[in-house]
């Protein structure tokens, strides 16, 4: 029985509501969510804050509270850290996605053999992780699931790796990857070892909307009951052992250095390595601890895309003869490298060009050794190189190429297809896997085999720099690039929403020096003729939020003298629009290289420029 005093508060406060939203000081999903907290009992430990900040017209702050519920995007559900509200994560809505979970996979119940659901829960170093992690344990004991548990902070694919050993119903990562220090998240696994993927994803959010009362229980009652299980040592050794079973090749002499960015990579991708024997590879010191703020990061923007995050350990390199830098992300699936040159300079890779270096590697290594046949496959999303088709096709091996982005496509490909046959998963984002232990990306998978092509071309007096080239010689010089609007908050959903119609709608038929013929509308799942915009047909492919805007039909660019591509599509994980481009051109000769580089770097220059543009001019007028 809510009392009459409150009862009254309650009315002017939804009163108070929904004069803001005529007024637009707040949205309409702000008032569903923001209501349902005032009213429901489940959210009663809220109220009381709620009513004051209604009362005090805090409009602002409760915007950014409740102005959605955080979806399952490409990477599970991430947002910003906070004390209440639907938008942001924090313990109601971390149990709420534990409690949905569970719900979920008891009604679908499928995978394991045990006769008592099992679930395997992992965290890595953010801010409040630990707390997550051991509520989202609880919830799901409480649930009747035997839990098995990582007491110390581990990686990404070392949990999707449990998920399979330990035959688990399904397992959660706590974890919001590269993103920024105020950031958390909670990234859902199925029974294959894979991240959810649709229908499994609205169901589970649909679950989690009808979250009532969430059962609980003791963290330490149920470890002492065996309930909760710690799982570290268990797994380990034999998930460090997979990933090292996956070596192709014996040259190990490299000096190098690694980070894991104040992350967990020391637990996989240094202790691979070192496993491994790359003892000329050292551990960057000062980004060792484990620091929920990336201290040392410059920027503290954990993101190994950035090729700043290089900067200390290129001061440190200096002072001695690595040849190879590697930086993995805080939960240490994805890895980037830098390449010390000759002339002593540090050269970044994109992870459109290291995918590419670690596929011909990969297949270049298995056709020598007669363990590659027109059966196996190689996969990449649809916004990564086309160079990695390219270098599938020149070994005979197949490639899965229009990929939806999330690892979970190139997961679920390989079960659809059989993991005997597959090769290697890229996306552009430094996404790597090869082999068949898990089912996501592998920042130690993608460091070894980028240490071990380093150590077997300096054998023979070569970088990374060099096999590149030889790439380029053999199937045309390609530059990929990303750029990205931020659009925080409800105004930036808005913001995104109205890009995606405009693009849609009345996308630009030029770029700088780049006439565009085409539109290929992976949402609408049609195939437009530019100039003019008009429908030219149904468009074969994935069914997804993402346009490409194309100078030459993608069939026919390796016949072209230079060829150009831009990729728009909303971020699954992140508040911003992403414009992926590509380009390719004709190289005659290896005396031409350099011209050809010049001259597509000059024309890819002008094209990014005009995008900007048009990008900064639409936003501006939405």
């Amino acid at each position: 029985m809510i009392p009459p005093a409150t009862e009254q508060r309650l009315s002017h406060a939804r009163k108070a509501i929904s004069r803001a939203v005529a007024a637009k000081q707040l949205t309409a999903p702000t008032e569903t969510n923001l209501v349902r907290w005032l009213e429901q009992p489940q959210y009663a430990r809220y109220q009381q804050r709620l009513l004051e900040m209604v009362e005090a017209e805090e409009f602002e702050e409760l915007d950014l509270l409740f102005w959605e519920v955080i979806p399952f995007g490409t990477g599970g559900r991430r947002g910003h850290l906070g004390e209440l509200g639907s938008a942001t994560v924090n313990t109601r809505t971390i149990a709420e996605s534990a409690h949905g979970l569970a719900i979920y996979c008891l009604k679908h119940r499928t995978g394991t053999t045990e006769a008592r659901p099992r679930a395997v829960v992992a965290r890595d170093t953010r801010h409040r992780s630990e707390e997550f992690a051991r509520l989202t344990a609880t919830t799901l004991a409480a649930h009747g699931f035997e839990v098995f548990f990582f007491s110390e902070p581990r990686s990404t694919p070392e949990l999707s790796y449990a998920v399979r050993q330990l035959d688990c119903l399904t397992g959660v990562m706590i974890s919001a990857s590269h993103n920024p220090p105020g950031d958390n998240g909670f990234k859902a696994y199925w029974s294959t070892g894979g991240q959810v993927l649709a229908p499994h994803d609205r169901g589970i959010i649909d679950e989690v909307y009808a979250a009532g009362e969430i059962p609980e229980a003791d963290f330490d009652e149920c470890l002492a009951d065996g309930r909760i299980q710690l799982t570290d040592a268990q797994i380990d050794q034999t998930y460090v052992d997979a990933v090292c079973e996956q070596s192709l090749t014996d040259d190990r002499d490299l000096p190098g250095i690694f980070s894991p960015l104040h992350g967990v990579g020391a637990s996989n991708v240094y202790r691979a390595l070192q496993q491994l024997g790359f003892t000329g590879i050292s551990l960057f010191g000062p980004h060792e601890p484990l620091d929920p703020d990336f201290s040392g990061v410059p920027d503290q923007l954990p993101n190994p895309e950035r090729s700043e995050v290089f900067a200390p350990l290129i001061e440190q390199a200096r002072t001695g003869d690595a040849a190879l830098l590697l930086a993995s992300d805080p939960d240490a699936d994805r890895i980037a490298a830098m390449v010390r040159t000759p002339a002593d300079e540090f050269v970044p890779l994109t992870g459109n060009q290291a995918g590419a270096l670690i596929a011909d590697h990969i297949l270049r290594c298995r056709q020598k050794a007669g363990t590659l046949s027109k059966q196996h496959f190689v996969c990449r999303s649809i916004v990564t190189t086309p160079l990695v088709t390219a270098i599938a096709k020149h070994y005979g091996a197949r490639a899965i190429d229009d990929l939806l982005v999330g690892f979970k496509y190139i997961a679920e490909t390989m079960d659809d297809l059989g993991p005997e046959k597959f090769v290697f998963g890229v996306e552009e984002s430094l996404g790597y896997l090869s082999g068949s232990y898990a089912r996501d990306k592998d920042a130690a998978i993608g460091g070894l085999y980028l240490a071990e092509l380093a150590a077997l071309l300096r054998v023979e007096g070569k970088t990374l720099l060099d096999r590149l080239d030889e790439l380029y010689l053999r199937h045309g010089f390609f530059i990929e690039g990303q750029l990205s609007k931020v659009c925080h908050g409800p105004r930036g959903a808005e913001q995104i929403r109205g890009l995606m119609e405009l693009f849609r709608l009345a996308p630009p038929e030029q770029l700088g020096p780049v006439r565009l013929c085409q539109v290929r509308d992976y949402g609408k799942g049609q195939l437009r003729t530019l100039p003019g915009n008009a429908t030219a047909g149904k468009l074969a492919g994935p069914e997804g939020s993402l346009m490409f805007l194309d100078s030459v039909p993608p069939d026919k660019a390796d016949e072209a003298p230079v060829a150009f591509s831009i990729a728009v599509r909303p971020s699954g994980t992140e508040p911003k629009i992403k414009f992926y481009m590509f380009a390719r051109g004709a190289v005659a000769g290896e005396a031409e290289l350099g011209k050809a580089k010049a001259a597509l770097r000059k024309q890819y220059a002008a094209v990014g420029g005009a995008l900007s543009v048009w990008v900064d001019e639409s936003v501006a007028e939405l």
